[in-house]
C-alpha cells in the first residue's frame, strides 16, 4: 500500500509505468512468440479470458459454462484488477481475450499493441461516479482542490476524473490522485486515506453508505461530450485463427444482454442469474439489481451501427477512443495518438449476430 501513495505528480505515475510496462510485455511477447505460436498450433481449443469485476449480465453465462458449450473450447477464465492489468496481459499474451474500459483500451491501443475491441460490454451512463467521503467537507467537484482521490490508473473512471475536475475550473495538480485498484479503493474508504474515489460497483456500492455521489459518468458525458464505456477487445492473431470462436462467444453476450433486458424483474436477489452475477464480480447479490439498472446495455444492432463498432472512423467507437486519447495526451498520461482509431474498432462479429 505505501508505494500506492506514492507522492509522485499524476504526469509521472501515470503515463511512464504504463508505456514501460507495455513495451516489456511486447518484448517479452516477441521473445517467447515461437512458444506461443506451437503452443497455439497444437491446440487451438483453449482460451484465457481476462474479466474484471464489473457487475454486467454475462456473468451468469460464465458462471454456467455457455462459453464452453456452445463454443467448446476450454476456457480459462482469469480475474484481474483493473483495465490496466488486462491491456498488459493481452499485451504479454497470456490472456487472448479481455474486458477493459475505453481508457485503457486507448491507451493500449496508443502504445501499438495488436488488439481489437469486438464488442461494447457496456455504456458506463451512471455506472461510475464520484463520491465524497461524508464528513470530508467536499460538497462539489470544485471542492476536491487539496484533496485525495484515490482511483485505478488508466481506467475509464480516472479519464474522467481529469475531465471531470478540469470541467469544473480544477488543476488536477492540485489534487492528490493515487493510484488504488478497486479492492485498494475500498480498504482506503475504510481507513479514511481518502477523501473521494472515482469507482464503480461492487465498490461503489459500498462507498455509498457513507459518501454522496458528486457527479456520474452519465453527466460528465452529458456537459462534456466525453463518453465512457466498457468493452471486450481480443488479440488480432487470436481471432483471425479463431473467428469462429469470436462469433459464437459474441452471440452468448449478447444473449445474457437480451436476457437481462427482457426479464428485469425476474433478475432480483434471490435469482440464480443474480446470485452467479454477485459470485463472480464479489458484489453483494442484494445490490447487483441496482447495480445493473446504472448501465446500459447496447444490442447488437445497436453494437453494428454507427453509434458504436459501424461506421470506420466516425463510429462512436472510434470516435470515442480518439477523444479520449487525445485528452489523456494533453494531460501527458500517454505519449501518442493515433490518427484513426478505427484500426482498433472490428465490427464484423456484430454484424454477423444482428438480426437482418
Amino acid at each position: 500500500m505505501k508505494r500506492a501513495f506514492a507522492s509522485s505528480p499524476i504526469k509521472r505515475s501515470f503515463a511512464r509505468p504504463l508505456a514501460t510496462s507495455l513495451a516489456l510485455a511486447a518484448a517479452l511477447a516477441c521473445a517467447f512468440g515461437a512458444n506461443a505460436a506451437q503452443a497455439a498450433d497444437s491446440d487451438q481449443h483453449e482460451v484465457v479470458i481476462a474479466y474484471q469485476d464489473m457487475v454486467v449480465p454475462w456473468r451468469y453465462a460464465q458462471a454456467t459454462g455457455e462459453v464452453e458449450k456452445e463454443t467448446g473450447y476450454k476456457v480459462t477464465y482469469r480475474k484481474l484488477a483493473g483495465g490496466a492489468d488486462v491491456i498488459r496481459a493481452l499485451a504479454s499474451g497470456s490472456v487472448q481475450l479481455g474486458e477493459a474500459g475505453s481508457s485503457p483500451i486507448a491507451a493500449g491501443l496508443s502504445q501499438g499493441l495488436d488488439i481489437s475491441l469486438f464488442w461494447i460490454l457496456d455504456n458506463i451512463n451512471d455506472a461510475e461516479a464520484l463520491v465524497a467521503r461524508d464528513g470530508s467537507g467536499v460538497t462539489s467537484v470544485a471542492g476536491l482542490k487539496g484533496k485525495t482521490i484515490g482511483v485505478p490508473y488508466v481506467s475509464t473512471s480516472h479519464f474522467h476524473t481529469l475531465v471531470a475536475l478540469q470541467n469544473a475550473g480544477v488543476n488536477p495538480a492540485d489534487v492528490k490522485i493515487v493510484n488504488l485498484r478497486p479492492p485498494e479503493v475500498a480498504a482506503a474508504w475504510q481507513r479514511g486515506d481518502i477523501d473521494a474515489t472515482y469507482i464503480w460497483d461492487p465498490v461503489l456500492a459500498q462507498v455509498k453508505k457513507n459518501g454522496h455521489v458528486l457527479i456520474t459518468s452519465g453527466q460528465v458525458a452529458k456537459a462534456t461530450g466525453k463518453a465512457t464505456f466498457d468493452g471486450f477487445v481480443v488479440d488480432r492473431r487470436f481471432a483471425k485463427d479463431n473467428a469462429d470462436f469470436v462469433e459464437k462467444f459474441v452471440k452468448v453476450l449478447a444473449a445474457a444482454d437480451a436476457d437481462y433486458s427482457a426479464h428485469r424483474s425476474a433478475w432480483n436477489a434471490a435469482s440464480p442469474q443474480v446470485q452467479a452475477v454477485a459470485k463472480e464480480s464479489g458484489a453483494n447479490a442484494g445490490d447487483v439489481p441496482a447495480s445493473l439498472a446504472l448501465y446500459a446495455f447496447p444490442t447488437p444492432a445497436e453494437q453494428a451501427s454507427k453509434t458504436w463498432l459501424g461506421g470506420g472512423a466516425q463510429s462512436g467507437a472510434a470516435q470515442s477512443l480518439l477523444a479520449t486519447a487525445t485528452f489523456l495526451k494533453a494531460q501527458g498520461t500517454i505519449q501518442n495518438v493515433l490518427p484513426d482509431y478505427s484500426v482498433g474498432v472490428d465490427p464484423q462479429y456484430v454484424q454477423r449476430a444482428s438480426p437482418h
